[in-house]
Parts: structure tokens; sequence; C-alpha cells
């Protein structure tokens, strides 16, 4: 019994160390030594090995002895493929995301929120790509973003106001909001026009539109934005595209709906 209570009193952060090895490896993108994992991490040299020998058994991570290095595994892989496919958007809008991306001619993307920023989970870039910060499986502020703002504005209330509170208000251009009471305004504004403006509040020289994916009673599922470069379009020109961006977030929430994404 003795030993039972010990490993349940351990064994939650003996997990926590486990992750967070994880991330520390994930953080190199490429694989890294045992001498800068001990070095990089607080852990003590036999609990570092003894946890990646254990995650290496596991195919969390896997270990090349030639070079001594470790780096991501396969199994790792496969659960990011399966977490991907259920709580996603991506799947179920990818055929839209296609055909906007066609029709307009201008970079679509699709996020979801995540603990207050943004997730972004799909990206189709136009016939003329631009550079810029989002990637999908990226992490973005929502307070700056087009679809990041069209997400908190139609959110509930109370959820509206916990978001506001997990934004960091760094300023990135000179057009970012960098106070609460900018973005509520902001918010306002997009919840009444039914759409949000990112203009170059992220990253100068991008602009863009972005449409909430609602579901029925107004759930909100994720959003969906057309971005373009300064060089070539003004913000007029993205707007012309809204009833087309609409109709697909329209639909999308539609098969959402049947599909129960979780909440």
């Amino acid at each position: 019994m003795k030993a039972v209570q010990q490993r349940e009193r351990t064994g939650p952060g003996t997990v926590a160390k486990a992750l967070s090895l994880l991330d520390l490896v994930a953080s190199y993108e490429r694989p890294v030594r045992f001498t800068a994992l001990l070095k990089a991490s607080a852990l003590p040299k036999a609990t570092l090995h003894r946890l990646l020998q254990t995650l290496t058994e596991q195919r969390l991570l896997v270990y090349n002895e030639e070079m001594q290095t470790y780096g991501l595994g396969s199994r790792l892989v496969s659960l990011a493929h399966t977490a991907w496919q259920q709580f996603s958007l991506a799947p179920l809008a990818r055929p839209y995301i296609d055909a906007l991306a066609e029709t307009i001619g201008e970079t679509i993307h699709l996020a979801q929120l995540d603990n207050g920023h943004v997730l972004y989970l799909d990206k189709r870039s136009a016939g003329q790509p631009i550079a810029m910060y989002s990637q999908t499986g990226k992490i973005a502020p929502a307070y700056c973003t087009g679809v990041g703002k069209a997400m908190l504005a139609f959110l509930p209330g109370p959820a509206i106001d916990r978001a506001i509170t997990q934004q960091s208000f760094e300023r990135f251009t000179a057009a970012t909001l960098v106070s609460p009471e900018a973005l509520e305004a902001d918010l306002r504004l997009t919840a009444q026009r039914g759409y949000a403006i990112d203009n170059q509040e992220h990253e100068e020289g991008i602009i863009c539109i972005a449409v909430p994916i609602l579901g029925s009673m107004g759930r909100l599922f994720g959003a969906i934005s057309i971005t373009g470069s300064t060089a070539r379009l003004a913000l007029s020109d993205l707007e012309a595209h809204l009833p087309t961006l609409l109709a697909a977030a329209e639909q999308i929430g539609k098969d959402a709906q049947i599909w129960q994404a979780p909440s």
C-alpha cells in the first residue's frame, strides 16, 4: 500500500518532467546530445538519463547511437496526427480552404482559439505567396490578428473577459492595439459588422479580413481569413471577397455542427 501511495504522489511529477523534457528536445528543432539536455534542464543526471530511456522505449523519443543524439519519436507523430484528425477543424474545412485559395487567389488561414491565443490549423498560399509569421501549428496573439479578433468578438461575455486577460498586448507595429480598452472597442465594432480586420497590426505590410466559424446558437468553432500584402492590395480589395468568405465560413460551421467538434 505504501508503495502505491508513493507512486500516486510522485507519478504526476514524473509525467510533468517527462513532458517538459519532450518540450526541451523539440525546442532544438534538431537531434540533441545528452550533455546539451543536461545543461539546459534542471534535472539531475540520473533522472534525466532514466526519463530519456523511458521515453525512448515508448517511442516518444528516438536515439541515434552513431551520433549519440535524441530526437522526437514516431509515436509522437502518430499521436499528433490522431489529435489533429479528432480535435481539429482542418480535415473538415480543407475543401473549402482549397476552393477559397483557388477562387480568390490570396492566402487563406484557418484557426481556432487555444487558451486565448490563436492556433493556426491550416494555410493555403496564393498564386503570389507572401512571407509572413503564420504556419500550420503555430501559436499567435489573438489581440492583433484578424482570426484572433474574429473569434474573440464572438465569444460569450465572460469568455471574452477571460480571454482579454490572457493577452500580452506586446507592440508589434505602430498599429498594434496595446490595451484592453482598445481591444474591447475593436471587438465591439467587429461584432457589429460581422468580420474582423488586421490592418498591419501583427506584421508590417500584412493585412487581412477574417470571419468567425459559428454553429447553431452562436457556438464558436474557429475563424477563417483572407490575407494579403499592402504591396499589392488595400483592405477594400480583400473586403470585396467578404461574401465568398462568409459563405465558406457558414458551410464549415454547418459541417462542424454535425461533426460536433469539442468545445
